[in-house]
C-alpha cells in the first residue's frame, strides 16, 4: 500500500496595515494559532509598534498589491487611470483593471515594491492583491512579471492562472481555498472540514483575521474577521494538523 502524498499549507492572513485591529488580529492568529503568513498594505500608514512587531513575528511577509483602496503609493500625476475624481484607486477591481493604462499601473506596482522594501528591509515572500485585482488583465501580466523579476512566488486562486505562473517559472501553491463574501469564511467547523479534506501537496488558505474597530466599519468584511480569528486560534485546528502529519510553512518555504 503506496504512502499518502505529503501535505503541505500555507495559511495567509491578508490585510496586514488595513487598521490596527486587523494588524493586531493577525499577529494574534500567528501566535495563537495556525496562521503562518501575511501580506502587507504599503499604500496606507502603519504604526511602527505594529511593523517592528511583524518583523519580529516569524511570520512570512508578502507584498498585498493594492489598486483598489486608498490613495497611490506613486505621484497621482503618474498613475491618474487608477484613481477616481478624488485622487483614490476605484474601489471596484474589474473596473480598476479595465481602466487602468499598463504602464501607470507598472509605476505603481513597482513603487510599491520599492515601498515595501524600505518597510521591511527585504523583498516580499511572494505577491498577491487586494480584492483580487491581480487576477484580471493587464494586471494579472504584471504581478507575474514582477514575480518573475524579483524571484518570487504567486498566489494563484484558480488552475487557469496557476498554469500561466508555472509557465513563466513561478512557484505557486497547488491548491488555493478562502472566500470574503458576506459570511464569515473560517469558522471553526470550516477550518476543521478544509484540514480533514486537505489534498496532496501544497495547499493556502486564504484567510482574513482581525479585531473589529471603529476604523473597520466601512469595510463589507469587518465583524467577519472576528469569527475567523476564533476559527484560526481553535486548539483543535493546531491538534488535527500535528495528527495528520499537515506541514506548516510560509510562501518563502516553496
Amino acid at each position: 500500500m503506496s504512502a499518502a502524498p505529503a501535505r503541505s499549507l500555507i495559511v495567509n492572513a491578508d490585510d496586514y496595515g488595513l487598521t490596527a485591529g486587523v494588524s493586531r488580529g493577525i499577529l494574534d492568529a500567528h501566535h495563537r494559532g495556525i496562521v503562518t503568513s501575511t501580506t502587507l498594505l504599503v499604500n496606507r500608514p502603519v504604526d511602527p509598534a505594529l511593523i517592528e512587531a511583524l518583523k519580529a513575528s516569524g511570520l512570512g511577509v508578502g507584498l498585498h498589491m493594492n489598486l483598489t483602496l486608498g490613495p497611490p503609493v506613486a505621484p497621482a500625476t503618474r498613475v491618474g487611470s487608477l484613481l477616481d475624481g478624488g485622487g483614490r484607486f476605484v474601489r471596484d477591481a474589474r473596473e480598476a483593471a479595465k481602466r487602468a493604462r499598463p504602464d501607470e499601473a507598472r509605476i505603481e506596482l513597482g513603487m510599491q515594491i520599492d515601498e515595501f522594501r524600505k518597510i521591511m528591509g527585504r523583498f516580499p515572500t511572494h505577491l498577491d492583491s487586494h480584492h483580487h485585482v491581480g487576477r484580471h488583465e493587464p494586471i494579472l501580466d504584471l504581478v507575474l512579471d514582477f514575480a518573475r523579476a524579483i524571484r518570487v512566488p504567486v498566489r494563484t486562486q484558480d488552475a487557469e492562472v496557476r498554469a500561466l505562473a508555472r509557465q513563466r517559472a513561478l512557484k505557486t501553491p497547488d491548491h488555493f481555498m478562502g472566500e470574503s463574501g458576506p459570511d464569515a469564511y473560517w469558522s471553526s467547523e470550516r477550518v476543521l472540514t478544509h484540514l480533514r479534506e486537505l489534498p496532496g501537496g501544497t495547499t493556502e488558505f486564504m484567510t482574513h483575521p482581525g479585531y473589529y474597530d471603529d476604523d473597520l466599519a466601512y469595510s463589507r468584511y469587518g465583524q467577519q474577521r472576528e469569527t475567523e480569528m476564533t476559527g484560526l486560534t481553535d486548539p483543535a485546528a493546531r491538534a488535527l494538523i500535528e495528527r495528520e502529519g499537515i506541514r506548516l510553512i510560509h510562501f518563502g518555504n516553496l
